[in-house]
């Protein structure tokens, strides 16, 4: 099945680069309001459900504009785009569960490490060379996520690790983002992330399900799946748009936006760990974005 025709990728940075910064807006939304729902007594997973439902419906809607041919449906990629969705599926998951027990801030910390884990996995996985520089960046990075965690301090909450399978899950599923991007149109892979998320969830979103009672709450679910949507959509474009060496730092202002959110709603300010965690890992996750555009200059030059 041959599937949707996907963009080719244009060389528009600045355009990359506002996507971008919309697309973690959209995220932070999306924790924020994930936490809210989870601490109101809703259940993670339908929480989790309604997340990727509403996405499904955007995304099944948006493809049925065009016919309801079959072959719109497929991709020559078909395993990797479901092995990404399952990627973002269980991370989603382990992320929620997080955010009933740990800080938005705490979370948005861990999550930084991606950008270093992607720089471990470039190597295996993209077959790109990593040196001394960027190994270095990610060993002081690993560091500034120890301090975060305090794994070894009675504060520790096993939460955190949960935050860090998330991280990693993301890591992966950014590596399949770069690997499809111009490949597989975007409006495949969302039907995907939100179908197979729906489908694995549904079962246990049944048995779990609390009908909401306040306004509110009802309004959170239902725009859960929206900035899931509207988020990855960004995020594909903005690949579509800049190489993901010129997009990386700017996933840092997730953490401003995390802070907002966790101030205005939570009244909860970011402590010394987690302030002293983040400037670590945001400084080494900058290091090897300055590496690898050096790196690329020399070789445009060349």
């Amino acid at each position: 099945m041959a599937g949707l025709t996907a963009a080719p990728n244009q060389d528009k940075p600045m355009l990359g680069i506002s996507l971008m910064l919309l697309a973690y807006f959209c995220f932070s939304c999306i924790d924020t309001s994930a936490k809210w729902l989870v601490l109101s007594g809703f259940s993670v997973i339908q929480v989790a459900f309604m997340r990727y439902f509403g996405h499904f419906i955007i995304s099944l809607g948006i493809i049925l504009k065009g016919g309801a041919s079959l072959d719109r449906f497929g991709s020559p990629h078909l395993g990797l785009v479901v092995l990404r969705s399952l990627l973002l599926l269980s991370g989603t998951v382990a992320n929620f569960l997080a955010l009933k027990y740990i800080p938005l801030t705490l979370t948005s910390t861990i999550m930084f490490s991606a950008p270093l884990i992607i720089c471990a996995l470039s190597g295996p996985m993209l077959g790109e060379k990593v040196g001394i520089w960027r190994w270095s960046a990610v060993g002081v990075g690993f560091i500034g996520v120890l301090i975060a965690m305090r794994p070894f301090d009675e504060s520790f909450h096993w939460a955190m690790l949960l935050s860090l399978f998330t991280t990693v899950g993301f890591a992966l599923y950014t590596i399949l983002t770069r690997k499809l991007s111009g490949k597989v149109a975007s409006d495949t892979m969302q039907l995907y992330g939100g179908g197979i998320g729906s489908i694995v969830l549904l079962p246990f979103a049944i048995h779990s399900w609390h009908s909401p009672e306040l306004m509110i709450d009802w309004v959170l679910l239902l725009l859960l799946g929206c900035f899931g949507w509207f988020g990855h959509q960004l995020m594909t474009k903005a690949h579509g748009f800049a190489d993901a060496s010129r997009l990386t730092p700017y996933m840092y202002v997730f953490f401003l936006y995390m802070t907002f959110w966790s101030l205005w709603i939570f009244d909860t300010f970011p402590d010394n760990w987690t302030l002293s965690g983040a400037a670590i890992i945001i400084t080494a996750g900058l290091i090897i974005w300055f590496r690898e555009t050096f790196v690329s200059k020399r070789r445009t030059e060349k």
